[in-house]
């Protein structure tokens, strides 16, 4: 009996010595993981969630070894987007989550882009929570600052570079562009120039937009303010193709015509008066400086050069601009 007990014990370790080293070959078992692979962990996920999702990209094999050594290693997990990449185990990876910071999540609000194309441009990026995709622009403004009396979302957040810790929302993105828009559009509305045709920082803002979208050269955006300034101070028609190319949402197909010119919209600037309803654009700091601070001359017409520059050729009479219509764009 005794030398049966005994052959069940050797038996028994010898299973525990299996299993064990079983157990160690599947969590030193390398696996190549892509160059280019991201974990992104969210709050609230555990070594369960992540184990799941590390199985479903095919980064691991085992996602029971991979939970029960994570919890015998009683590693503390960070929320953010952690890259991992090459010849890597369970072990390896587990240890790599517990220890590393997680990279800075970097979202770009480019200049010159409608609110439209910010909100596709955040959506596609993959790297948020997109909480507010249902939502409307004007609803999204609400969340944001909820006595704003802005009309519209456009033109409100600032184009920057923002970097954020962990995995932010939509709105975390757009509630810090938002504040840095009013700051800087608060600023320029404190310091701007004497006399200008504007009533309020939001008129302000709709003219720095305007500037954003018809020249990129920084040696014109003073000169192009000067211009629709001098406009609106002779109560003449800003007549700007963008606001009537935004006026046309998706009837805009690169081209615009002389019946667009002759459509009327709230932002068809040739066939009302003054400023269109709401910013057209994101607008730059340059652009709002530009706004705030036009240059001290008396044109009253622009026309883009055909040299390539992306410069304009700026006209003080009707006879002057005709002349470099001709010159610059019927090539006569």
């Amino acid at each position: 009996m005794k030398k049966f007990f005994t052959i069940i014990l050797l038996l028994l370790i010898i299973i525990a010595i299996v299993a064990v080293g079983g157990a160690y070959w599947t969590i030193t078992q390398k696996n190549t993981v892509p160059q280019n692979y991201r974990l992104t962990i969210n709050q609230g996920d555990n070594w369960q969630t992540v184990a799941k999702q590390l199985k479903q990209d095919n980064i691991i094999n085992n996602e029971k070894a991979f939970v029960l050594f994570s919890r015998y290693h009683n590693g503390k997990l960070k929320t953010g987007a952690f890259p991992i990449a090459g010849d890597l185990s369970i072990m390896d990876i587990v240890r790599h989550l517990s220890t590393a910071t997680p990279e800075k999540i970097s979202v770009r609000i480019n200049e010159g882009f409608t609110i439209q194309q910010i909100r596709d441009k955040i959506y596609l990026s993959g790297s948020l929570n997109n909480n507010v995709q249902s939502l409307q622009d004007t609803e999204i403004l609400q969340l944001l600052d909820p006595n704003s009396e802005y009309k519209s979302l456009e033109g409100l957040l600032f184009p920057d570079t923002y970097l954020f810790n962990g995995t932010p929302k939509e709105t975390d993105v757009y509630q810090i562009a938002y504040k840095t828009m009013q700051k800087h559009l608060n600023n320029a509305w404190q310091n701007r120039d004497e006399n200008l045709p504007y009533k309020s920082p939001y008129e302000l803002l709709i003219m720095a937009s305007i500037i954003e979208k018809e020249t990129g050269h920084k040696d014109d955006r003073a000169l192009v303010s000067a211009v629709f300034a001098n406009r609106l101070k002779h109560n003449m028609r800003l007549q700007t193709d963008p606001t009537v190319i935004y006026g046309m949402g998706d009837k805009y197909q690169g081209k615009i015509h002389k019946a667009d010119l002759q459509t009327d919209t709230p932002y068809n600037t040739y066939t009302r008066n003054g400023l269109p309803p709401t910013p057209i654009a994101a607008p730059s700091l340059a652009s709002l400086e530009a706004a705030a601070h036009p240059a001290q001359v008396d044109y009253l017409y622009f026309v883009a050069k055909s040299d390539g520059s992306g410069k304009s050729q700026f006209s003080r009479t009707l006879n002057e601009h005709n002349q470099a219509v001709r010159e610059h764009i019927l090539k006569k």
